[in-house]
């Protein structure tokens, strides 16, 4: 198995964190923007793509702030995580995610992210 590598991308969103940190939290927000369909019981998540279905374990979260999984498949120390970020001068809200790709997909995800986050900043009205 080859070495994840770990990328970061960042995007500004127009809307408070406490909005925001609902639509990457719970199961009713991702199905609006990150997969067709969400459920979860209890840490666990399942995520539903064209009938596809992946589950993935929420490690940590801390309200207003980030979440943070890992797919279940997954056999090395990979997760994603979705931190939301205020800048303290101009209050701008930014989304941060961190992510990891094979070496050849990195290109590939980061242009998933931004497919996902542009579809999450319609659902919210943000720019």
């Amino acid at each position: 198995m080859s070495d994840k590598i770990k990328f970061e991308i960042e995007f500004v969103i127009q809307a408070s964190p406490q909005l925001l940190y609902q639509y990457i939290s719970t199961p009713s927000g991702l199905s609006e923007w990150y997969a067709d369909n969400v459920n979860s019981r209890s840490e666990l998540f399942t995520f539903i793509w064209d009938g596809a279905e992946e589950n993935a374990k929420m490690l940590k979260r801390k309200s207003d702030e980030f979440v943070k999984f890992a797919w279940e498949e997954n056999d090395d120390d990979s997760y994603f995580e979705m931190r939301i970020i205020v800048d303290e001068i101009t209050k701008d809200v930014s989304l941060f995610i961190t992510d990891f790709a094979d070496d050849d997909e990195v290109d590939e995800a980061k242009m998933l992210w931004e497919n996902q986050v542009s579809d999450l900043k319609q659902v919210l009205g943000s720019k």
